[in-house]
């Protein structure tokens, strides 16, 4: 069983899957295709990806352009994240709005983010393990950023010194990107 929130932005949603706990540690399932189409998640996926950060790794802000926009299904396996989702789809009342949520591997909380928004996540611990699913193959040919301190987008990042990779540091805002 697993339940189903949305957010103030169309599409996104925060899944949270039903945790067994026992003496010996706990188990959740991070996909069911049944259950999970069941429950609305209308996507298909087709790669998965893990990342290992350490504390203040700061990834983000990314997305793909159409055709290869992607949909991301993000969960943390070992340690937190401050994970954030920014509106980008033309046309959307929430353009440019962005919401956040807190992963943490203890919870198996989850993240669906949908084609057309960017995605971007700051570890908060020592090798946090950032798994997510994807609707489309990477292809760096249709890969953008916008920097994660676009003052337009405001983003409230909990972590006030952060490491990011060059590629990030040097990407557009969010104005000079689309």
């Amino acid at each position: 069983m697993i339940t189903i929130e949305s957010t103030p932005l169309e599409g996104l949603l925060v899944i949270r899957p039903r945790v067994f706990r026992d003496a010996r540690g706990a188990f959740f399932e991070t996909w069911n295709q049944a259950r999970y189409t069941e429950a609305g998640l209308p996507e298909f996926f087709v790669q998965d990806n893990v990342s290992t950060s350490r504390r203040g790794v700061l990834r983000g802000l990314h997305a793909q352009r159409a055709p290869y926009a992607q949909g991301k299904l993000v969960t943390v396996l070992f340690g937190r994240a401050f994970d954030v989702a920014v509106d980008i789809r033309a046309g959307s009342p929430t353009y440019g709005q962005w919401h956040s949520i807190e992963l943490d591997a203890g919870t198996g909380t989850q993240f669906y983010i949908p084609p057309g928004f960017l995605h971007g996540f700051v570890a908060l611990e020592d090798d946090t393990v950032f798994s997510y699913k994807c609707t489309s193959p990477y292809r760096p040919t249709a890969e953008f950023s916008v920097r994660w301190d676009d003052p337009l987008l405001g983003i409230s990042w909990p972590l006030t010194e952060v490491e990011v990779s060059p590629k990030d540091a040097a990407a557009p805002t969010l104005h000079e990107a689309l």
